[in-house]
């Protein structure tokens, strides 16, 4: 009777065995099938294998995902009412699925934020309300911050906030809030794509050529940056005036009490007082004292550099800046840090300190284009001081271009103002006429006062 019992357990686990091969098999050749047709954009004929392998052999490989999801995105757009809804419900279970079978290769927050983006996009179809939509969002964002970084899904996220604060849904704590989160992320993503591109660009300056998984590095970077430019753009237009100082200034009055010993609310509002230039309210000083007393940092003593700057005392204002910059430890932060001491000392007019910032700026982050425009603005703005004569203070518009054109060679999100603000400084220069008349063609200028740099006029 053992035997008996043995022989039918080897019998069934043989027999299995084989089924499994048999399925394996035809997992195998289904998935040859589904996948050459995906790649020649044949999605109709693609779609019965493809979910034949999907549903039988889930963790045979990721093309069942990610060209799973080429083949549901086309059913998607040539679908109408319920089985396009169907189809987008899918797509959404397909990331789900691709996040229990590929797990290590599937974060959170990269996976699920396209399932949030998916469903926003085809909000009307599927009868979502900007809350349950948020609330998507919004999980995914707090469980895996790090891998939420799509600049569209971003964008889209905070677009949600302001419209349910002006529906009423949400308070100005919980929009300001979120703006700084966002805003915030942003950031670090620039700073993380910056440095990538910074190796790449310094090795354009010092004359040598990239090879060419370089160069197709250096277009992604470029394309991640323009993206991430027009989402910090567009969260900033979103915002609006509704972070006025009407609004922000009566909000952080009623919030001090309960934050006083906050850091982190302390520096997020001094932050944005500081931002939307509410810095004449005593709250802001009150803010800023109790920021810098509790947590002394880079933060704190720039917002200190303001207030001494206010009263009119300068070397003290300057003595906090460069507390500030000592105190910034990471080097993306470092090099937007003396960017603003610069936007701040060039709004005073002082023009030598400024462009000591900005190269400071350019040293650390030499991808960064803002600092060359704001230096050829300050020759230009300077040309008709510091010059001995109307054409040498001309010649001053020639050094104003050629810093532009720097600003447009290291940043893809500059190309085209850095185009526009040398041409406007090229032609306010000495044109041809005028070179071969004052028989300067060729030679070299000094240009005094602060700016002591010199400028070769083109040759004729």
């Amino acid at each position: 009777m053992k035997t008996k019992i043995t022989l039918l357990a080897v019998m069934l686990f043989l027999g299995f065995q084989a089924v499994n091969a048999q399925q394996d098999e035809e997992c195998m050749t289904k998935l040859s099938i589904f996948s050459e047709y995906a790649k020649a954009k044949n999605f109709d004929a693609a779609y019965e294998p493809w979910m034949y392998v999907r549903t039988n052999c889930p963790k045979l490989h990721k093309a069942i995902y990610s060209q799973g999801s080429d083949i549901l995105d086309y059913k998607i757009s040539n679908a109408t009412g319920a089985d396009k809804v169907n189809f987008i419900k899918d797509l959404a279970k397909l990331y789900e699925e691709r996040q229990v079978h590929f797990a290590s290769d599937s974060p959170v927050g990269e996976y699920q934020t396209k399932a949030c983006q998916l469903q926003y996009d085809n909000k009307e179809a599927l009868g979502l309300s900007d809350l349950e939509l948020y609330n998507c969002f919004d999980a995914v964002f707090t469980s895996d911050k790090e891998n939420f970084t799509n600049p569209k899904s971003l964008y889209t996220y905070f677009s949600l906030m302001v419209d349910l604060y002006d529906a009423g849904s949400k308070s100005d704590a919980d929009l300001f809030n979120k703006y700084d989160d966002v805003a915030e992320k942003i950031q670090t993503e620039v700073g993380n794509y910056s440095e990538k591109l910074n190796v790449l660009i310094e090795k354009v300056e010092a004359g040598t050529d990239l090879t060419s998984k370089e160069a197709s590095y250096q277009r992604s970077y470029e394309s991640y940056l323009n993206a991430y430019d027009q989402v910090a753009t567009g969260v900033d237009k979103k915002l609006g005036d509704r972070a006025n100082c009407e609004n922000l200034i009566p909000l952080y009055q009623k919030g001090f009490e309960d934050n006083k010993t906050n850091a982190v609310w302390l520096q997020r509002a001094a932050g944005k007082m500081s931002e939307k230039e509410c810095t004449d309210d005593p709250l802001f000083f009150k803010l800023v004292n109790a920021y810098h007393e509790i947590s002394p940092s880079a933060n704190s003593a720039y917002y200190l550099a303001i207030l001494k700057d206010k009263e009119g005392k300068v070397n003290e204002a300057l003595s906090f800046y460069e507390q500030a910059v000592s105190l910034e430890t990471d080097k993306f932060k470092k090099a937007r840090l003396n960017e603003k001491i610069g936007d701040k000392l060039r709004g005073k007019g002082r023009y030598g300190n400024a462009r000591t910032y900005y190269m400071k700026s350019l040293q650390l982050n030499p991808s960064n284009g803002r600092p060359h425009l704001r230096i050829a603005a300050m020759y230009s703005s300077s040309a008709n001081d510091c010059g001995d004569s109307n054409f040498n203070k001309r010649a001053v518009f020639w050094l104003a271009a050629d810093e532009a054109e720097k600003a447009g060679r290291v940043d893809p999100t500059m190309k085209s103002a850095a185009a526009q603000s040398a041409a406007s400084y090229r032609a306010n220069a000495p044109q041809k006429s005028e070179i071969f008349q004052s028989g300067m063609s060729g030679k070299t200028i000094n240009i005094g006062c602060w700016i002591g740099k010199s400028v070769t006029v083109p040759t004729i």
